[in-house]
């Protein structure tokens, strides 16, 4: 707990969390919803060519999504470190902070595992196909996506909360 207290105590994290500056938490804030938006955007118009929807677009160009998506990702990870370190003693020791991740591993997982079955699959034929097997795993994404988004939420209203004593370990 001294280290958490350490990090949540530098002189950038109180910025981060107790400046009134535009520029503090909440572009960070802002970053990590964009970041959001470029990651799971982009995966659920995957999903939805996969479950077919728009059924006469060639899936090939989908590919291209990958990099927005890993980008989206990134700059996730860049403001996610940085509003954790914020707010370390608290959402460390949040079982929902780790729910979140734990979607976050799985969707990254899954969503690995729908690219090699929907563009480097030989078997494969033309730009039209979706293999059987990719339709769970769609379904799996938006099922992560959806569990993460939500259990980010939620980190302000279970376990422990920031700044609300009195409320702390509420569930």
């Amino acid at each position: 707990m001294h280290i958490l207290n350490w990090i949540e105590q530098t002189s950038f994290s109180t910025w981060v969390r107790e400046s009134p500056s535009l520029f503090a938490y909440p572009t960070i804030l802002f970053f990590h919803t964009v970041g959001l938006a470029f990651l799971v955007g982009p995966s659920i118009a995957i999903v939805a060519r996969v479950l077919g929807l728009a059924p006469k677009l060639p899936l090939r160009p989908f590919e291209k999504f990958y990099r927005i998506m890993w980008f989206g990702f990134w700059i996730n990870v860049v403001s996610g470190i940085v509003l954790l370190a914020a707010d370390a003693t608290t959402k460390l020791i949040n079982w929902d902070f780790y729910v979140k991740l734990g979607f976050i591993s799985i969707a990254v997982v899954v969503l690995k595992r729908l690219r090699k079955r929907l563009f480097h699959n030989p078997q494969l034929k033309g730009d039209w196909s979706i293999p059987e097997n990719a339709k769970p795993l769609g379904i799996a994404l938006l099922l992560c996506w959806a569990g993460a988004i939500a259990a980010g939420r939620f980190m302000a209203y279970l376990g422990p909360v920031s700044g609300a004593p009195g409320l702390n370990n509420r569930f």
